[in-house]
């Protein structure tokens, strides 16, 4: 296989765990000789709680796919597929230990590191000293490390942007490196079905296809105007998406990389507008007191929303004066789901913020002060008793009878990746650490 390198300007770098589950509890097994067969080897999955979602698959490996078994269906019916399926349970505490190691080992190598999610990073490699000139030569470099050290595969994406990246990492798999650069998106990335494009799930597929607009490269020969009128700015974003061109804030990389987010995939299908609003609030408590336990205030609130269907939407709003407050949080993200969520079952929620500063470079104005400095106080009372007697001993009159599930919308073993005092810190960079 060829690759095509550029060596002047931004590279970016995204690494994906390939079937992170799984390939995380595989390696562990061989790891600790709890098994002598590589789960990655055989038809297996990560099977989830069968008693809250009648049993989904979350992680599959290569052979599992290839008897059709997909991600996000039921165990029936990938029994039904392969009928000597292996399944495992998940371990949350070892993705969390993974996906650590992953980030700390990244950071060895570069300071500019954004984890995008449990499974994913972004690593800013411009200006590094790349061997032979070449940043296809360090991904290489990387890639194999990454096997060698922690036990588990990667692919890793190269462009110029943070896109092109993550559509490059998506080609191939398992365990490739591929390049995406501008010169390259009308060869590699247009031909692809527009399904592939990111943030286009199936409805949006559905309507693209209504137009007429069956590939990426149908897209991108669309006339900008006409997304525009029927999908609004989102119409515009994808356009850009196809042209290459990344003005979205869903990617940025800022002096400040830490993710302040959550998400979780709810035990029923949210139906009204109640039970979204407890699911939000306790995301919203979680994200508050990482954004409080960095000193950090949040500028823009986002809300993401996957439905039963697994068709994704997102929307998000920038707040009149960045906050760290969970109330104002919750607030925002109420509004912003109301305005996103077309009434079909929600399978999953997040709530996400961005454009942070620091704290002490924000001033509020005479009106706000007041108002700002109660809930601050109230907020670091409630996370100091959590911090000194446990996450459960303060919680909401409105999770009284869940409240294994619903302090920051994660069960237990999922909270521990949402402290911020456990979250990677960076380690000095060295330079050529390959």
């Amino acid at each position: 296989m060829s690759y095509h390198t550029e060596e002047t300007g931004p590279v970016i770098f995204h690494i994906d765990v390939n079937s992170a589950f799984l390939s995380w509890t595989a390696a562990e097994n061989l790891r600790t000789g709890k098994g002598g067969t590589d789960l990655r080897d055989i038809p297996s999955v990560v099977g989830g709680d069968e008693k809250k979602r009648h049993g989904v698959v979350l992680a599959k490996s290569t052979p599992a796919g290839k008897y059709g078994i997909r991600t996000g269906e039921s165990l029936m019916e990938a029994r039904s597929k392969c009928p000597g399926l292996m399944i495992v349970p998940p371990d949350f505490d070892l993705y969390v230990r993974s996906s650590r190691a992953l980030i700390k080992l990244l950071l060895s190598c570069t300071d500019r590191v954004m984890q995008y999610s449990i499974d994913e990073a972004f690593a800013d490699m411009t200006g590094y000293p790349f061997p032979d000139s070449s940043p296809l030569i360090l991904a290489e470099t990387l890639r194999k490390k990454i096997f060698r050290e922690l036990g588990f595969t990667v692919n890793i994406g190269i462009s110029s942007n943070m896109f092109l990246a993550k559509t490059a990492s998506d080609f191939e798999k398992p365990d490739k490196v591929h390049t995406l650069f501008p010169s390259e998106i009308e060869k590699k990335l247009w031909p692809l079905p527009v399904m592939k494009m990111l943030f286009v799930g199936r409805s949006g597929e559905k309507s693209l296809n209504g137009l007429g607009i069956h590939t990426i490269g149908d897209l991108a020969k669309t006339d900008r105007s006409i997304l525009l009128s029927h999908f609004g700015k989102y119409g515009g974003m994808i356009w850009d998406f196809a042209h290459g061109e990344d003005h979205s804030t869903a990617f940025s990389f800022s002096e400040e990389t830490k993710v302040y987010g959550n998400a979780v995939t709810v035990a029923s299908d949210i139906v009204n507008p109640a039970d979204a609003s407890s699911v939000l609030l306790s995301l919203c408590e979680t994200v508050g007191a990482r954004l409080r336990a960095d000193k950090m205030l949040a500028g823009v609130v986002a809300v993401s929303i996957v439905y039963s269907d697994f068709s994704r939407a997102s929307h998000q709003k920038k707040i009149s004066s960045p906050t760290d407050a969970t109330t104002e949080l919750y607030a925002s993200s109420v509004q912003l789901f109301r305005e996103l969520w077309n009434s079909k079952p929600v399978r999953q929620l997040g709530v996400h913020t961005s454009d942070v500063a620091h704290e002490a470079v924000h001033q509020y104005s005479l009106f706000e002060t007041d108002h700002y400095e109660r809930l601050s106080k109230l907020d670091s009372a409630i996370d100091a008793i959590r911090e000194k007697y446990g996450e459960d001993s303060v919680i909401r009159a409105r999770f009284l009878k869940h409240p294994e599930d619903q302090i920051g919308g994660i069960n237990r073993a999922r909270r521990k990746n949402t402290s911020g005092k456990e979250r990677n810190k960076p380690e000095k960079k060295k330079k050529n650490d390959f």
